[in-house]
């Protein structure tokens, strides 16, 4: 039984620098446009997620901890009434929570960051993907795949956030919000989903201090900044329509290009958005229940299966060398520029599980 019932993204509100450029580019990327003025732009997906941009400087942007642009207030789904009235109940032990005249209800977490929940009644979305051929498997016999122009996303699958301490971050979305634990990527980060959600994650808390610096993913100052948000899509096809669309329209291409990760098995395309930080095609991620058993991953080997384009940094990442486990494995200490160190009476090394196999 669910704690709160939260069911996934319900809207995600952007802070940005200019929203004509940042409505514009949503609208090439496939979002569907409800309604927009000089001062915002609204975006509904067909699960009924919704998309909201605002001015940086908007007063409706609340004051939180995050740097930069992008997105500022992320309200989350509940699925009942009731398990909104509880958390609001829960919350406001040793907090502030506003509630709007609609119900939604405004708070921040422990690290600042601006939160918000309301009843989410998703709307059940039909994908459609091309059944797949492969030798000696027909699945598609005298037909060809669909000839797509556009991409046009059903889901907010996930949104990430660079966090100095992640730990702390996701101990608060895990101990007062109810989160599950999916994923460990150590060193990295920590894939989580509500309580009432079986997408792999909803939300990434990725280390702020990691050694990368720059724009693009992965690209950080040891702050609190918005990183990026995953749009789901049916399948490969549609995310590189879509990337290519988003090119021939002049927008800035992906840095890294398609790949496919191991954490999670989903298609990724990464592309830079004027909202800052990155607008994300995502298709084909793992769908999880009760039964998921986290993991504790390398993470290079649990990053990407594939990718088009290596970075130098990904260059020694040995696709044979199978690593990760099964099951919760506690925090460790962090060395110098972020690197994984053993904690007191652990091994450095995770052990690897006795059904690894890999065919690479």
């Amino acid at each position: 039984m669910s704690r709160y019932g939260i069911n996934g993204v319900e809207t995600i509100l952007y802070g940005v620098d200019d929203v004509a450029v940042c409505t514009r580019y949503f609208d090439d990327f496939g979002l569907i446009l409800h309604d927009q003025s000089d001062a915002h732009a609204h975006f509904v997906l067909p699960e009924g997620s919704h998309v909201i941009i605002r001015h940086i400087n908007d007063p409706l942007i609340p004051k939180s901890s995050i740097v930069g642009p992008g997105v500022q207030e992320t309200i989350w789904g509940v699925t009942t009434q009731d398990g909104l009235d509880r958390l609001i109940r829960d919350l406001s032990v040793d907090r502030e929570v506003r509630v709007d005249e609609d119900g939604t209800a405004h708070t921040f977490t422990d690290d600042g960051m601006a939160i918000g929940f309301r009843v989410f009644k998703k709307i059940p979305v039909i994908s459609a993907p091309d059944p797949v051929n492969s030798p000696g498997n027909a699945n598609r016999i005298n037909q060809h795949r669909k000839w797509r122009t556009r991409a046009h996303p059903k889901t907010i699958q996930h949104v990430v956030f660079q966090m100095p301490d992640y730990e702390a971050s996701w101990a608060f979305y895990r101990d007062r919000l109810g989160f599950l634990l999916s994923d460990i990527q150590r060193g990295f980060g920590i894939f989580a989903r509500g309580d009432a959600a079986h997408d792999h994650h909803n939300i990434y808390f990725l280390n702020a201090n990691l050694p990368f610096k720059g724009p693009g993913v992965w690209g950080m100052d040891g702050q609190i900044r918005f990183d990026h948000t995953n749009f789901g899509v049916d399948d490969v096809d549609e995310v590189m329509v879509g990337a290519n669309y988003m090119e021939r329209k002049g927008w800035p291409k992906s840095s890294w290009g398609l790949g496919r990760h191991r954490i999670a098995s989903s298609i990724f395309m990464y592309l830079p958005c004027p909202t800052g930080g990155q607008a994300e095609y995502g298709a084909d991620s793992d769908h999880l229940d009760d039964a998921w058993v986290p993991r504790t991953w390398n993470p290079m080997f649990g990053f990407f299966s594939f990718i088009t384009n290596m970075a130098p940094f990904m260059l020694d990442a040995a696709p044979w060398e199978v690593d990760f486990a099964p099951g919760y494995t506690p925090p460790r200490k962090e060395g110098a520029h972020g690197a994984p160190t053993a904690s007191a009476g652990g091994s450095d090394a995770a052990p690897k599980p006795a059904t690894a196999s890999s065919d690479e």
